[in-house]
């Protein structure tokens, strides 16, 4: 708390442009009394600096501690400053930093008092803006004209100076520990402007936009979700999801940004690999699904959220596992979880509000013992996994009615595969419970309840029933089925080891084609070289230790260059090596100069990273494969186009559809090539 402060020095340049002032601030800290005992200490001191210019209309703000500066030392910088590409847009950067050396055994605590008390001074400090800013409107003050020589001494509201009116100005402030200033984000919402559009890049920050589409964020989860879209938007070529997806991840993992980021990594590659941004597009559900399968879409609940409905009692899980296999279902349940990703969407821009998740309703009259049969479980147990893992925090409530005396032998075996915080929205309800107080019109209008809970509204959500043996397939028909269910991708993936290479071939016939590539890193940290010989590699042999090529369950391993070659006399470099870090997506072309072989190859990134005169075999890094240090996986996708059919770095490559149309803002338009382009396997 600010207690008082005393001005130890003070300048004013001629011109009245320029005023430095320099305070001796004394601050209550809300500490224990035990330690403000030991510390012997009622108040603290900081010096702060503010260097107002009013021609560069920018304040800058220094302040450092005085008291404890032997045992702590505490720096922070702000810088108000104006948009150079939009002067109605007032640029808010900010930093700090704290080191602990000693202080009396309770560093620990001095730390976390420190970040509580900064977490809620950043919030204080925008309440106080947004104070004086209206007390200025009450007081007749709605618009402060710019510095112009010679001019009166300016004061504190000349650094909020712009054309807008202060009272339309939104502060919001980041995280204090970013290094690196928002520049680009605005502070201020022309009056009269159109309401935001979900994803645009340019109001991310707008508090509207925030309370319009994402809801209700303290300053750090603001800031850990413009660092992360950041860190998306360098990495992933500008593929990334709307800030409501990536909100997900991050209340998943209580917005630790590296588990999120992480999570968020692997979920985005796996969309990627299995085009599930396409499913509601290109896969239509067997007629089996639509007659037996007893769920479906339902109204939406109290809180607008889209409202699912499945009839799990009356479903034959065992005869659509026989029908379909596991792989066709848990098709499905993705298909069904993208709908409602769009359904959330749909009703935000109905209700007005931020709707990030679903409701489902899941009713367990007939469950049985035939609905623990082993096969199915594991199928279930397979879903969860994938949903989990894919689709965090999209159920808002889960309430189960109708539940027999089988569910708790079924919920102990599904109960450890779901998160936690999934858990405690589940609401159980025995026989007839849900008709009581607490129960479902709670969270259900009257009007909108199913007619088999004895409600009013016809539901149109199939019955299910027996699915007939007749439609039943072999072991061996659903292998297949699922094989090719999950084989249906353009992309391939591959394991690189230290000192084993990923390399694949690509024959050029007419000089000037455009080789073009889309990969992702998945693990690890990676070097892309591009290679060009006039002969072609024998090809890798597979029988033998000594062979190029191996297998192993995160990918496949070829390796073509010949231990004897040498760079520059049988091979040659055609582009600069690429380091690429885990995590990162990467698009790009090269234009063939010559006829011949081209080998793309990846590489374990060591350093220094160079590109080697000779290549160990496989034969010579077997005992290291076993190391997980030492593997790096990457997914990758490669197509020549002909010169004429190239319209720039990635508009005619096949995976520039990876724009994740169900998750990002705009997707990326692009047409197939129709020239005979050769697509490397």
């Amino acid at each position: 708390m600010f207690v008082d402060s005393d001005t130890v020095n003070e300048f004013r340049s001629e011109d009245g442009a320029i005023h430095v002032i320099e305070r001796r601030c004394k601050l209550d800290i809300d500490a224990p009394r035990l330690l403000k005992k030991i510390a012997g200490v009622d108040y603290v001191y900081f010096i702060q600096k503010n260097s107002l210019n009013s021609r560069e209309r920018t304040l800058h703000i220094e302040a450092h501690n005085e008291t404890f500066s032997n045992r702590v030392i505490i720096n922070e910088h702000c810088c108000y400053s104006v948009h150079p590409e939009n002067e109605d847009w007032t640029c808010f950067e900010q930093s700090a930093s704290l080191d602990i050396k000693s202080f009396f055994g309770f560093e620990s605590t001095v730390e976390k008092i420190a970040m509580k008390q900064y977490t809620s001074n950043i919030k204080k400090g925008k309440e106080i803006i947004e104070y004086y800013l209206r007390q200025l409107e009450e007081e007749g003050v709605t618009f402060v004209p710019r510095w112009t020589p010679p001019a009166a001494a300016p004061s504190l509201e000349t650094s909020l100076s712009c054309k807008k009116p202060a009272a339309s100005l939104t502060v919001v402030v980041p995280d204090p520990t970013l290094k690196e200033g928002l520049s680009s984000e605005p502070l201020s919402t022309p009056s009269g402007a159109p309401e935001p559009t979900a994803g645009t890049p340019d109001d991310k920050l707008d508090a509207d936009y925030i309370k319009r589409y994402l809801g209700d964020l303290t300053p750090l989860q603001e800031s850990c979700l413009i660092r992360l879209r950041q860190w998306l938007q360098e990495t992933h070529k500008g593929k990334i999801p709307k800030d409501e997806h990536i909100l997900r991840f991050l209340r998943a993992r209580d917005f630790n940004i590296d588990k999120a980021r992480e999570t968020m990594c692997q979920s985005l590659t796996w969309r990627k690999q299995h085009q599930v941004d396409y499913i509601l597009d290109t896969w239509h559900p067997p007629q089996v699904l639509q007659d037996y399968y007893a769920g479906g879409w339902h109204h939406h609940d109290k809180d607008g959220r889209p409202l699912y409905v499945l009839r799990l009692g009356q479903m034959d899980t065992k005869g659509l596992v026989r029908a379909l296999g596991e792989e066709a279902l848990l098709r499905y349940v993705l298909s069904i979880n993208e709908e409602g990703l769009r359904r959330c969407e749909e009703n935000t821009k109905v209700f007005g509000r931020p709707i990030s998740s679903w409701t489902c309703l899941v009713d367990l009259e007939g469950l049985n013992m035939r609905h623990l049969w082993r096969p199915g479980v594991k199928a279930l147990l397979r879903i969860i996994e994938v949903v989990e893992a894919n689709y965090p925090e999209t159920l808002g409530r889960l309430l189960i009615l109708r539940a027999p005396r089988v569910f708790p032998v079924l919920w102990t075996l599904v109960s450890p595969f779901i998160d936690d915080n999934t858990r405690r929205k589940f609401l159980i309800y025995a026989g007839n419970d849900y008709q009581g107080p607490g129960g479902l019109l709670d969270y259900i209008d009257k009007e909108i309840i199913p007619d088999f809970l004895s409600g009013e509204c016809m539901c149109e959500v199939p019955e299910g029933g027996l699915v007939p043996k007749s439609l039943y397939r072999t072991a061996e028909e659903l292998e297949n089925e699922d094989l090719k269910l999950w084989t249906e991708t353009i992309y391939q993936s591959a394991s690189v080891f230290k000192g084993a290479p990923h390399e694949i071939l690509i024959q050029i016939v007419d000089a000037s084609s455009v080789i073009t590539w889309d990969f992702d890193v998945c693990k690890g940290d990676i070097v892309f070289n591009i290679y060009h010989s006039k002969r072609s590699p024998q090809p890798p042999k597979k029988d033998s230790l000594g062979a190029h090529s191996i297998t192993s369950p995160g990918g496949n391993n070829v390796q073509l260059i010949d231990r004897v070659w040498q760079l520059g006399r049988d091979y040659s470099m055609v582009e600069s090596p690429l380091i690429c870090k885990e995590g990162e997506s990467v698009q790009g072309s090269h234009v063939t100069r010559w006829p011949g072989f081209y080998i793309l190859q990846w590489k374990f990134h060591s350093t220094p990273a160079c590109a080697a005169t000779s290549l160990p075999r496989v034969d010579d890094v077997l005992a290291s494969l076993q190391v997980s240090s030492h593997k790096c996986k990457v997914m990758y996708y490669t197509e020549v186009i002909g010169s004429e059919d190239f319209r720039g770095s990635m508009t005619s490559l096949e995976s520039s559809h990876s724009g994740f149309s169900q998750l990002s803002a705009a997707t990326t338009s692009s047409s197939q090539s129709h020239s005979s382009s050769m697509i490397s396997r």
